[in-house]
């Protein structure tokens, strides 16, 4: 019911304080579901005292009940348990504050926290949130990871040495969270958020060894996993070992079996790297080899009289065939490397070469003076000299029309 109140006429702080008390009172019994951060259990008293905790909003109520309640589930849980509880809230007027008073409490068992997971995961699955086709790609060589893992854990000295051991050069930008219990949650979102931020980074591994369903709640919180989906840059969740599966696997770009799994995933091995480049090298060699040899010996095949043996004697002319004759091996295994090099080159110098049985049976071969062969009588001008060359040597003609 409202009240009527004004700046002239405003209620008294413990007025407001017992409204508020008569209002609670009327909510009845609820059953409430978090999880216990602290547990006070004195000797002797008849009262238990806890607190409840909603990780996923970050707020808590204090619970009271009596010690044959708490007895009964006593072997059951403790602080970090998920529990539900059966209360009556209470307001305590003269100091303005709210709390249950607890006349059940029921421990939440593995199978009912993991049909829980399940219906949330369908339900993030159907808005698209583990679709493959939003997953990005990893950069091949990551000049700067994002690493968030709990403080000197085994996890954190496994993704650093691994990764460190594989590309020496690799960088980190490390930060330490609580990976289990009530603060999980929200610090893991606010490293991912603050290294998602930074241009630099290149990549963020999220890291955290095995441990048991309650302790690995935490990477299947919703608002972790929408806290990832948002992030721009490329995430590898590595939690727990083959068996775990938090939903932070699914909506993470990549994920890793053990966070050893995700520094060998991540980084690069600089001595594989070395030992691909030199295969792709030696095999582009022997491509280029094989593709001069077969240039080779189609060449000396086109050209037979400018083997060595058969050369046609230019008498010191420093003609095109002496020029190529005397720098060809006599066998393509003499000199492979620079023959082959040279292959083209060669054939290119003896363009106008004559092979020897032309040469004994009259004909000439006429160069310009850049030395190119006169194939075409349009290639030449009315009074440009040529040279010709013949068996047994060469002279100078000019054109007369």
């Amino acid at each position: 019911m409202a009240v009527n109140t004004s700046p002239e006429s405003p209620l008294p702080v413990g007025e407001v304080s017992r409204l508020i008390g008569g209002w609670i009172d009327r909510l009845g019994a609820v059953w409430v579901e978090g999880q216990i951060t602290q547990l006070s259990r004195r000797p002797g008293a008849g009262v238990v005292f806890l607190t409840l905790r909603d990780p996923s909003y970050d707020i808590s109520v204090s619970v009271t009940c009596y010690r044959q309640v708490f007895d009964a589930v006593a072997d059951l849980v403790g602080e970090g348990a998920r529990v539900v509880v059966h209360a009556k809230p209470e307001w305590y007027a003269p100091r303005g504050q709210l709390s249950l008073r607890a006349a059940e409490i029921k421990p939440v068992g593995v199978g009912e926290l993991l049909a829980r997971l399940e219906q949330l995961k369908k339900a993030l699955a159907r808005e698209g949130l583990f679709a493959p086709e939003r997953k990005k790609p990893l950069p091949f060589l990551p000049h700067l990871v994002g690493l968030v893992c709990g403080r000197a854990s085994a996890a954190e000295r496994d993704v650093l040495e691994n990764a460190r051991h594989r590309w020496p050069a690799v960088r980190f930008e490390v930060r330490n969270v609580a990976v289990q219990g009530v603060h999980a949650v929200p610090q893991v979102v606010q490293a991912v958020k603050e290294l998602d931020a930074i241009d630099d980074v290149d990549v963020i591994i999220v890291a955290r060894g095995g441990g048991s369903v309650e302790d690995l709640l935490p990477f299947s919180d919703e608002q972790l996993v929408r806290a990832v989906a948002a992030c721009r840059t490329p995430v590898v969740s590595a939690i727990g070992h083959e068996p775990d599966n938090p939903l932070l696997d699914h909506v993470a770009d990549l994920r890793a079996s053990t966070p050893t799994d995700a520094a060998k995933k991540v980084v690069p091995d600089v001595g594989e790297e070395y030992e691909r480049v030199r295969l792709l090298r030696d095999r582009a060699r022997r491509c280029v080899e094989a593709f001069l040899e077969r240039e080779e010996r189609a060449w000396r095949t086109r050209w037979p009289a400018l083997d060595r043996g058969s050369a046609p004697d230019d008498r010191g002319t420093g003609g095109a065939g002496d020029r190529a004759a005397g720098a060809l091996p006599a066998h393509p295994a003499a000199s492979p490397g620079p023959c082959r090099l040279r292959a083209d080159a060669h054939a290119r110098a003896c363009g106008g070469a004559l092979p020897r049985r032309d040469a004994q049976a009259g004909y000439a071969v006429l160069q310009r003076a850049d030395g190119h062969a006169v194939r075409d009588p349009g290639e030449v001008t009315a009074g440009e000299a040529l040279r010709a060359r013949v068996a047994e040597g060469e002279f100078s003609v000019r054109v007369d029309a």
